[in-house]
Protein backbone atom coordinates (compact mmCIF):
# COMPACT_ATOMS: atom_id res chain seq x y z
CA UNK A 1 0.00 0.00 0.00
CA UNK A 2 1.25 3.46 -0.88
CA UNK A 3 0.93 6.55 1.31
CA UNK A 4 -1.63 7.99 -1.11
CA UNK A 5 -3.77 4.85 -0.89
CA UNK A 6 -3.58 4.95 2.90
CA UNK A 7 -4.62 8.62 3.03
CA UNK A 8 -7.55 8.00 0.67
CA UNK A 9 -8.72 5.03 2.75
CA UNK A 10 -8.45 7.13 5.90
CA UNK A 11 -10.46 10.10 4.66
CA UNK A 12 -13.06 7.86 3.02
CA UNK A 13 -14.14 6.52 6.41
CA UNK A 14 -17.39 8.15 7.61
CA UNK A 15 -16.20 8.58 11.22
CA UNK A 16 -13.23 10.67 10.11
CA UNK A 17 -15.51 12.84 7.97
CA UNK A 18 -17.80 13.39 10.97
CA UNK A 19 -14.82 14.31 13.16
CA UNK A 20 -13.66 16.90 10.63
CA UNK A 21 -17.10 18.51 10.31
CA UNK A 22 -17.57 18.63 14.08
CA UNK A 23 -14.08 20.09 14.52
CA UNK A 24 -14.93 22.96 12.18
CA UNK A 25 -18.27 23.58 13.89
CA UNK A 26 -16.78 23.49 17.39
CA UNK A 27 -13.91 25.77 16.37
CA UNK A 28 -16.33 28.28 14.84
CA UNK A 29 -18.45 28.18 18.00
CA UNK A 30 -15.38 28.78 20.16
CA UNK A 31 -14.34 31.78 18.05
CA UNK A 32 -17.84 33.22 18.24
CA UNK A 33 -18.04 32.90 22.05
CA UNK A 34 -14.41 33.80 22.76
CA UNK A 35 -13.79 36.94 24.77
CA UNK A 36 -10.05 36.47 25.22
CA UNK A 37 -7.81 34.09 23.24
CA UNK A 38 -5.58 33.07 26.15
CA UNK A 39 -8.00 30.89 28.15
CA UNK A 40 -9.11 29.24 24.91
CA UNK A 41 -5.54 28.52 23.87
CA UNK A 42 -4.81 27.16 27.34
CA UNK A 43 -7.82 24.86 27.06
CA UNK A 44 -6.58 23.58 23.70
CA UNK A 45 -3.08 23.02 25.08
CA UNK A 46 -4.46 21.02 28.01
CA UNK A 47 -6.21 18.48 25.82
CA UNK A 48 -3.20 16.44 24.61
CA UNK A 49 -1.87 16.37 28.18
CA UNK A 50 -5.12 14.93 29.53
CA UNK A 51 -5.96 12.75 26.55
CA UNK A 52 -3.01 10.35 26.73
CA UNK A 53 -3.45 9.12 30.34
CA UNK A 54 -7.24 8.89 29.97
CA UNK A 55 -6.85 6.83 26.80
CA UNK A 56 -4.34 4.56 28.55
CA UNK A 57 -6.65 4.00 31.52
CA UNK A 58 -9.69 3.35 29.33
CA UNK A 59 -7.77 0.96 27.10
CA UNK A 60 -6.19 -0.99 29.95
CA UNK A 61 -8.97 -1.13 32.53
CA UNK A 62 -12.18 -0.84 30.49
CA UNK A 63 -11.53 -2.26 27.02
CA UNK A 64 -9.24 -4.97 28.41
CA UNK A 65 -11.35 -5.51 31.49
CA UNK A 66 -14.05 -8.15 31.77
CA UNK A 67 -16.99 -6.25 33.23
CA UNK A 68 -18.39 -5.04 29.90
CA UNK A 69 -18.88 -8.55 28.53
CA UNK A 70 -20.30 -9.81 31.82
CA UNK A 71 -23.50 -7.82 31.35
CA UNK A 72 -26.00 -8.45 28.55
CA UNK A 73 -26.54 -4.68 28.45
CA UNK A 74 -22.93 -3.90 27.50
CA UNK A 75 -21.79 -7.13 25.81
CA UNK A 76 -22.57 -5.89 22.30
CA UNK A 77 -20.73 -2.66 23.04
CA UNK A 78 -17.57 -4.49 24.13
CA UNK A 79 -17.79 -6.83 21.15
CA UNK A 80 -17.87 -3.92 18.71
CA UNK A 81 -15.33 -1.63 20.29
CA UNK A 82 -12.63 -4.15 21.22
CA UNK A 83 -13.31 -7.89 21.05
CA UNK A 84 -13.81 -7.91 17.28
CA UNK A 85 -10.73 -5.73 16.79
CA UNK A 86 -8.54 -8.17 18.71
CA UNK A 87 -10.17 -11.27 17.25
CA UNK A 88 -9.12 -10.11 13.79
CA UNK A 89 -6.77 -7.09 13.83
CA UNK A 90 -6.86 -7.09 10.02
CA UNK A 91 -10.62 -6.44 9.88
CA UNK A 92 -10.82 -2.84 8.66
CA UNK A 93 -14.54 -2.74 9.43
CA UNK A 94 -13.75 -2.40 13.15
CA UNK A 95 -10.45 -0.52 12.87
CA UNK A 96 -11.99 2.85 13.75
CA UNK A 97 -13.95 3.52 16.89
CA UNK A 98 -17.74 3.64 16.67
CA UNK A 99 -19.16 7.17 16.78
CA UNK A 100 -21.84 6.41 19.41
CA UNK A 101 -19.03 5.59 21.85
CA UNK A 102 -16.15 7.81 20.70
CA UNK A 103 -18.01 11.12 20.53
CA UNK A 104 -19.44 11.00 24.08
CA UNK A 105 -16.04 9.87 25.37
CA UNK A 106 -14.21 12.74 23.66
CA UNK A 107 -16.77 15.20 24.96
CA UNK A 108 -16.53 13.87 28.52
CA UNK A 109 -12.73 14.07 28.45
CA UNK A 110 -12.38 17.51 26.89
CA UNK A 111 -15.53 19.44 27.78
CA UNK A 112 -15.03 19.75 31.55
CA UNK A 113 -11.33 20.56 31.16
CA UNK A 114 -11.97 23.24 28.55
CA UNK A 115 -14.93 24.63 30.45
CA UNK A 116 -12.97 25.01 33.68
CA UNK A 117 -10.15 26.80 31.90
CA UNK A 118 -12.01 28.93 29.35
CA UNK A 119 -15.76 28.72 29.91
CA UNK A 120 -18.10 27.79 27.02
CA UNK A 121 -15.59 28.93 24.41
CA UNK A 122 -12.89 26.87 26.09
CA UNK A 123 -15.14 23.83 26.21
CA UNK A 124 -15.84 24.04 22.48
CA UNK A 125 -12.18 24.66 21.67
CA UNK A 126 -11.13 21.71 23.83
CA UNK A 127 -13.71 19.49 22.13
CA UNK A 128 -12.30 20.54 18.75
CA UNK A 129 -8.79 19.78 19.99
CA UNK A 130 -9.97 16.39 21.21
CA UNK A 131 -11.41 15.61 17.80
CA UNK A 132 -8.16 16.59 16.10
CA UNK A 133 -6.21 14.44 18.57
CA UNK A 134 -8.55 11.54 17.82
CA UNK A 135 -7.99 12.01 14.09
CA UNK A 136 -4.24 11.86 14.66
CA UNK A 137 -4.61 8.71 16.78
CA UNK A 138 -6.79 7.08 14.12
CA UNK A 139 -4.36 7.97 11.33
CA UNK A 140 -1.52 6.36 13.26
CA UNK A 141 -3.84 3.42 13.97
CA UNK A 142 -4.37 3.05 10.22
CA UNK A 143 -0.62 2.98 9.65
CA UNK A 144 -0.26 0.34 12.35
CA UNK A 145 -2.89 -2.00 10.91
CA UNK A 146 -2.75 -1.50 7.17
CA UNK A 147 -0.13 -3.01 4.88
CA UNK A 148 1.86 0.21 4.74
CA UNK A 149 5.53 0.52 5.64
CA UNK A 150 6.20 3.93 7.21
CA UNK A 151 9.48 5.73 6.59
CA UNK A 152 9.60 7.91 9.69
CA UNK A 153 11.39 6.30 12.65
CA UNK A 154 8.62 7.41 15.04
CA UNK A 155 5.91 5.74 12.97
CA UNK A 156 7.98 2.58 12.56
CA UNK A 157 8.49 2.35 16.30
CA UNK A 158 4.86 2.84 17.31
CA UNK A 159 3.71 0.39 14.63
CA UNK A 160 6.05 -2.27 15.99
CA UNK A 161 4.86 -1.65 19.55
CA UNK A 162 1.17 -1.66 18.67
CA UNK A 163 1.36 -4.79 16.51
CA UNK A 164 3.07 -6.52 19.42
CA UNK A 165 0.01 -5.65 21.52
CA UNK A 166 -2.20 -7.37 18.94
CA UNK A 167 -0.08 -10.30 17.84
CA UNK A 168 2.26 -11.02 20.77
CA UNK A 169 0.87 -10.03 24.15
CA UNK A 170 -2.20 -7.89 24.83
CA UNK A 171 -1.17 -7.19 28.43
CA UNK A 172 1.08 -4.28 27.54
CA UNK A 173 1.87 -1.55 25.01
CA UNK A 174 -1.57 -0.02 25.49
CA UNK A 175 -0.59 3.30 23.94
CA UNK A 176 -1.25 4.20 20.34
CA UNK A 177 1.13 7.11 19.86
CA UNK A 178 2.36 7.71 23.42
CA UNK A 179 3.91 4.96 25.55
CA UNK A 180 4.93 7.12 28.50
CA UNK A 181 2.07 5.78 30.60
CA UNK A 182 2.98 2.20 29.72
CA UNK A 183 6.47 2.92 31.03
CA UNK A 184 5.05 4.48 34.19
CA UNK A 185 2.68 1.58 34.92
CA UNK A 186 5.15 -1.14 33.94
CA UNK A 187 3.25 -2.37 30.88
CA UNK A 188 5.79 -1.27 28.27
CA UNK A 189 7.78 -3.87 26.36
CA UNK A 190 9.99 -2.51 23.55
CA UNK A 191 11.27 -5.93 22.39
CA UNK A 192 8.28 -8.15 21.57
CA UNK A 193 10.39 -11.25 20.90
CA UNK A 194 11.53 -11.19 24.54
CA UNK A 195 7.98 -11.30 25.89
CA UNK A 196 6.08 -14.59 26.15
CA UNK A 197 3.27 -14.90 23.65
CA UNK A 198 -0.08 -14.60 25.37
CA UNK A 199 -2.60 -17.43 24.81
CA UNK A 200 -5.40 -14.85 25.01
CA UNK A 201 -3.98 -12.26 22.62
CA UNK A 202 -6.83 -12.82 20.14
CA UNK A 203 -9.72 -13.44 22.54
CA UNK A 204 -8.83 -11.17 25.51
CA UNK A 205 -9.60 -13.99 27.93
CA UNK A 206 -13.13 -14.40 26.66
CA UNK A 207 -12.95 -18.14 26.13
CA UNK A 208 -13.87 -21.42 27.78
CA UNK A 209 -15.58 -20.90 31.15
CA UNK A 210 -16.03 -17.17 30.55
CA UNK A 211 -18.10 -17.77 27.41
CA UNK A 212 -20.24 -20.32 29.23
CA UNK A 213 -20.96 -18.01 32.15
CA UNK A 214 -21.37 -14.89 30.02
CA UNK A 215 -22.53 -16.16 26.60
CA UNK A 216 -23.84 -12.91 25.07
CA UNK A 217 -20.74 -12.00 23.04
CA UNK A 218 -20.45 -15.63 21.88
CA UNK A 219 -24.04 -15.58 20.64
CA UNK A 220 -23.53 -12.27 18.87
CA UNK A 221 -20.32 -13.60 17.30
CA UNK A 222 -21.93 -16.79 16.05
CA UNK A 223 -19.98 -19.38 18.01
CA UNK A 224 -20.96 -21.79 20.76
CA UNK A 225 -20.03 -21.10 24.36
CA UNK A 226 -16.90 -22.98 25.38
CA UNK A 227 -13.46 -23.24 23.86
CA UNK A 228 -13.26 -22.47 20.15
CA UNK A 229 -10.60 -23.28 17.62
CA UNK A 230 -9.51 -20.52 15.27
CA UNK A 231 -6.66 -19.72 12.94
CA UNK A 232 -4.32 -16.92 13.92
CA UNK A 233 -4.45 -13.70 11.89
CA UNK A 234 -1.25 -12.66 10.13
CA UNK A 235 0.30 -9.35 11.11
CA UNK A 236 0.38 -6.66 8.38
CA UNK A 237 3.74 -5.66 6.95
CA UNK A 238 5.73 -3.20 9.02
Amino acid sequence: MTLGELVRAYFAYPAIQVYIVLTLLAACGALYLMESPWPVLAAVAAVPIVYAPVWFLLHRYVLHGSWLYKSPKTAALWKRIHFDHHSDPNDLGVLFGALPTTLPTILLITGPVGGLIGGPAGALAAFAAGLVTTCFYEFCHCIQHLAYTPKLAFLKRIKKLHLAHHFRNENGNYGITNFFWDRLFGTYYPQPDKVAKSPTVFNLGYTGWETEQFPWVARLSGFEAGEREESEPVAPSS
